[in-house]
């Protein structure tokens, strides 16, 4: 079976960066993002268990009201946590079946934002970490999603903070915009590679 790495971190930090240069590196990279919008689409369970939920218009003409969804989950943690209970398994479980097609000596990666908290923990051998300072995350997204700092600041406030995610990291990817990326991701590789036991010491 694939060594499966987890790569993690919060809004801003630069996860997409690093999993780019994984699959530049020759690491195929399951965007937990992409996918779950597929499965959200594809998958007959979800759809069923989605109406049942918030209605049948949270489907129209074969695409999910993302804006409903939204309206329907935005100031109700109790919501938001029976939505995740729909989409989140499933996801986990295609994840399962697409690594699962790679041989033993493949390494393989999945990226989420909230990776531990959407319970894939227990799915990948090692969890990265992408830190970035809280305001170069702030700077970041503000200038991605041409949004404000407040709304911003919600979203990261709603996430797992960062000194949770670093306790249970196994290694930690600086990407400040001055430590260059390549070489970490390169010792990433290499522990991963030659040592795979050594790298639950590797935490910074």
């Amino acid at each position: 079976m694939a060594i499966k790495i987890g790569i993690t971190g919060g809004i801003g930090s630069g996860k997409s960066v690093v999993s780019r240069l994984l699959e530049i590196m020759g690491i195929p990279v399951y965007i937990s993002d992409v996918e779950a919008k597929r499965i959200t689409l594809t998958n007959v369970i979800v759809r069923r268990e989605l109406c049942t939920l918030v209605g049948q218009e949270i489907y129209q003409e074969g695409e999910l009201n993302r804006s409903l969804l939204a309206t329907y989950m935005f100031g109700h943690p109790e919501r938001i946590k029976e939505v995740n209970e729909i989409i989140h398994p499933r996801v986990k479980e295609d994840f399962q079946q697409w690594s699962a097609c790679f041989g033993a000596d493949k390494i393989v990666g999945i990226e989420s934002a909230i990776l531990v908290e959407a319970g894939f923990r227990d799915v990948v051998d090692f969890l990265v970490m992408v830190y970035a300072p809280l305001e170069t995350r702030i700077e970041r997204a503000v200038k991605r999603d041409s949004t404000s700092k407040e709304l911003i600041m919600k979203r990261i406030e709603s996430q797992m903070s960062d000194h949770s995610k670093r306790e249970q990291a196994d290694f930690v990817i600086l990407n400040d915009g001055e430590a260059p990326l390549v070489p970490q991701v390169l010792e990433l590789i290499s522990l991963l590679s030659k040592n795979n036991h050594y790298l639950c010491s590797a935490k910074k």
